[in-house]
């Protein structure tokens, strides 16, 4: 392949196996796009468009992969759990093989990637407990068990979406720089296309589900849209 600068390796020798193995580093480059490009933007637009429209008492079943209702919320978090996890793994072998952190403005913006992903998966299980009049845990004659996290918008809550949210979108910006650095040291303009395309499908989707109406707010699908729920309540003139 053209193009591609002397200092990266081509291959690794393990002293242990007493053997050399050639370095693919388009694999690399394939794993990598495919969970930035392909993967995590499904489970974002999932979570954003995939909420049930909103109705008087909400969702009363666990949140559980087992029940289908919440299946916008499991392909989320188990997408983003499977999909950082892949990225984990490249990245370590990627370090691995190139007998450390090479201090390239690409392993920067990678690594950077990567940590700011995990963080979101160590976030996401700090989000708190969910609760409800309506849960399936609560009796809806008791106010006492009623109580959670997400339905009473706890600072716990509050803070956990606050960063949740707003973190994502720093993620992607790691990751533009990430592939953008990659692509200098080691081109592949077929990929180069892809992500193009990639970004496009995702931006039309995007626009077509906003205007058909599909992003509900996820706090009234998940607890009705009554002005008893707190933050309901709270947002009654918004």
């Amino acid at each position: 392949m053209t193009g591609i600068q002397t200092h990266i390796p081509t291959e690794v020798h393990f002293e242990f196996l007493g053997m050399t193995i050639p370095i693919h580093w388009d694999y690399h480059a394939i794993l990598m796009v495919t969970v930035w490009f392909v993967l995590v933007p499904i489970c974002i637009i999932v979570i954003r468009f995939g909420k049930p429209k909103p109705t008087l008492t909400g969702i009363h079943p666990k949140v559980s992969i087992r029940n289908g209702v919440w299946w916008w919320f499991s392909v989320h978090k188990y997408g983003l759990i499977f999909s950082i996890s892949l990225a984990l793994a490249g990245a370590i072998v990627a370090v691995t093989v190139s007998g450390g952190f090479s201090g390239s403005l690409h392993s920067m913006f990678g690594l950077t990637t990567v940590a700011l992903g995990c963080l979101q998966i160590m976030g996401g299980w700090l989000r708190g407990t969910h609760g409800g009049k309506n849960y399936y845990s609560a009796d809806p004659n008791d106010p006492k068990t009623w109580f959670g996290d997400h339905y009473n918008m706890t600072p716990r809550r509050r803070k956990f979406e606050a960063y949740h949210k707003t973190a994502g979108y720093f993620v992607y910006f790691f990751a533009a720089g990430a592939v953008a650095s990659g692509m200098m040291q080691y081109p592949m303009p077929g990929l180069a296309t892809f992500i193009v395309a990639m970004v496009l499908i995702a931006f039309v989707v995007s626009v077509v589900l906003e205007y058909k109406g599909y992003r509900y707010d996820g706090y009234r699908a998940a607890h009705g849209y009554t002005m008893d729920a707190p933050f309901n309540k709270e947002r009654e003139f918004l």
